[in-house]
């Protein structure tokens, strides 16, 4: 993960952290012997993925955010040139996602009458990646309370302000998932990818 940002050229990484977080710290210590300074804030309460980004001082700048259980190889500096062209308050990294249902699915009319019947349909939507590119002014909407992205990305659309997504279609696993996390396993153990673990800005 370390090495990922890096290479997007970011020196300054600061790791939102809570349970365990010693072992993290006891890991990556404050990379000194790296080209990105690393620091620590420590969640007392859970405050949320979006809350805990009050705890993160000198964010005056356009800052990236990455959820901690993600796998990806999205080109992070693509994304902030995206993000930076398009005008947007927040964008969020997308990926293509197909989902099959798990039974037959009746497609009625206002009269409930059958008009298609769909076996077990496939539906493709966007999901988030966990990924984000935040301008400063985002910390404004984040209250002084346990607060979600998916919180803030209702506050930020209620007040009119421009939230854009990048579609991506390479690599991202959320291996939070076990189906992810196994593949997550196989492709570590055939190319050794680095996998980025912490939220980070």
């Amino acid at each position: 993960m370390v090495g990922q940002l890096e290479r997007a050229e970011l020196r300054r990484i600061v790791l939102c952290v809570g349970y365990l977080a010693h072992l993290i710290v006891a890991v990556l210590q404050n990379g000194a012997d790296r080209a990105a300074r690393i620091e620590y804030v420590k969640e007392e309460t859970e405050l949320g993925t979006a809350g805990s980004l009050r705890l993160a001082a000198g964010l005056t700048d356009t800052f990236l955010v990455l959820n901690g259980d993600v796998l990806t190889d999205l080109d992070l500096q693509q994304l902030v040139s995206h993000h930076k062209r398009s005008g947007n308050i927040l964008t969020i990294a997308a990926h293509r996602r197909t989902q099959q249902a798990d039974y037959g699915v009746l497609r009625l009319d206002s009269e409930q009458r059958l008009v298609r019947y769909d076996e077990k349909p496939e539906e493709t939507f966007h999901v988030s990646m966990g990924v984000y590119v935040l301008e400063p002014a985002v910390l404004a909407f984040i209250p002084e309370e346990r607060f979600d992205f998916p919180e803030l990305v209702h506050a930020l659309l209620s007040a009119g302000e421009q939230v854009g997504a990048f579609p991506y279609d390479g690599l991202w696993l959320d291996i939070g998932r076990h189906e992810d996390y196994q593949r997550a396993i196989a492709i570590w153990e055939e190319t050794e990818l680095s996998l980025p673990l912490a939220t980070s800005h």
